[in-house]
């Protein structure tokens, strides 16, 4: 297990986050990445409605994160055919490969932290 001081947790967060910024591939948001990281790490199904009351926002605010990932094809959306109101999110090879691209940055970055 890793301990980290304030400062070196933060600066980890830092050299994560401008490392996805200069790769250029996909420049999301925190809540986009938070969104697709419950996507990811936590079991299915997922759902709009789910994934709004998860985060504490509306379902409006979910729809156009996953507007935004979809057209990036980070992950896909269908209909739950028990109950057409709700829209099932899921992964795609994209989101994985993305994802994995960016534990292995934090893996990466966590190894330079000063001791």
């Amino acid at each position: 297990m890793i301990e980290l001081r304030h400062i070196q947790a933060l600066q980890l967060w830092h050299d994560v986050s401008l490392a996805i910024v200069h790769d250029k591939t996909h420049d999301l948001t925190v809540r986009q990445i938070t969104i697709l990281l419950s996507i990811y790490l936590e079991p299915p199904p997922h759902t709009v409605r789910g994934l709004a009351a998860k985060l504490n926002v509306t379902k409006p605010v979910i729809t156009r994160a996953l507007d935004t990932m979809g057209i990036m094809g980070l992950v896909d959306r269908r209909r739950d055919e028990s109950d057409r109101r709700n829209v099932i999110i899921q992964k795609t090879l994209a989101g994985s490969l993305y994802l994995e691209k960016i534990g292995d940055i934090i893996i990466a970055r966590a190894k330079e932290l000063p001791r």
